[in-house]
């Protein structure tokens, strides 16, 4: 099984708009990542988001690129503060392969407790905008396979 977890783009600060969509260049490195991955044929079953704006956002584009079997949809558990166990227990139950969008600390939290069963020692160092592809192996245990960032995807055509 695969997991992708996705930091939301870069996001108007909460001086500039209080639900803090994403910026112009947000929606930028989001759109060039999503067609980086679907060029390598990423293929999704599903695609969550904390619920708030910025995540929705990325996981529209994400979705308009990656063509999952259902729409994204919001799910508990994945705002910024939340327990990484929260998402950790529900993850077997979505559909596989999964992409989780959502915040930091939260996604570096899950990151770590999946890998290493620890969440506080952190092992990627997320960016806005990128994927992280964690795979599950036959001994059940979490590794991560590849990390894809707006500075390596292809700028837009």
């Amino acid at each position: 099984m695969e997991l992708y977890l996705v930091q939301h783009g870069k996001a108007t600060s909460k001086e500039e708009d209080p639900a803090r969509p994403l910026t112009a260049e947000g929606r930028d490195e989001v759109t060039r990542v999503a067609r980086a991955a679907g060029a390598q044929e990423v293929t999704v079953g599903s695609i969550h988001h904390s619920g708030k704006l910025r995540a929705q956002q990325t996981a529209e584009i994400l979705a308009g690129e990656l063509h999952p079997d259902q729409a994204p949809d919001q799910l508990d558990g994945l705002a910024p503060n939340d327990e990484p166990t929260t998402a950790a227990d529900v993850i077997p139950t979505l559909k596989a392969p999964a992409m989780l969008v959502g915040h930091l600390p939260h996604l570096s939290r899950l990151c770590s407790l999946l890998v290493h069963g620890d969440p506080t020692r952190e092992i990627v160092a997320f960016r806005m905008g990128a994927i992280v592809c964690l795979s599950l192996d036959t001994e059940g245990r979490w590794r991560v396979r590849w990390i894809l960032t707006p500075e390596v995807a292809p700028p837009a055509s």
